[in-house]
């Protein structure tokens, strides 16, 4: 399957934070724009996760430790960790989780 990034549509999942998703059979990747000062509160979920910054500094607590996350930055984040965000400025971030976000779809 091929697919331009521009052809999908961005849904709102939380205040500021806008996806474009695609799924494939067992994983889901995510391509956010997200606005300066929008929250990600904390949450776990039973996904692993990677998270990755293209443009703009993002605020990220994984477990208790706080970093802040410019471009070239990854996060792991293993299946049920405790983690949450702040976008400092305009960013836009890749996720990878697995298996799909069925809530996603």
């Amino acid at each position: 399957m091929f697919l331009k990034l521009k052809d999908i549509p961005a849904k709102e999942i939380l205040p500021g934070f806008h996806g474009k998703f695609i799924h494939s059979e067992k994983f889901t990747t995510t391509f956010w724009e997200i606005e300066a000062g929008a929250e990600l509160p904390e949450h776990h979920h039973f996904h692993e996760q990677t998270s990755q910054v293209v443009e703009g500094e993002l605020e990220f607590t994984l477990e208790g430790e706080t970093q802040i996350l410019k471009p070239g930055d990854f996060v792991v984040i293993p299946s049920n960790a405790i983690h949450s965000g702040k976008a400092l400025t305009f960013c836009k971030v890749i996720d990878v989780f697995c298996p799909v976000r069925e809530e996603y779809k």
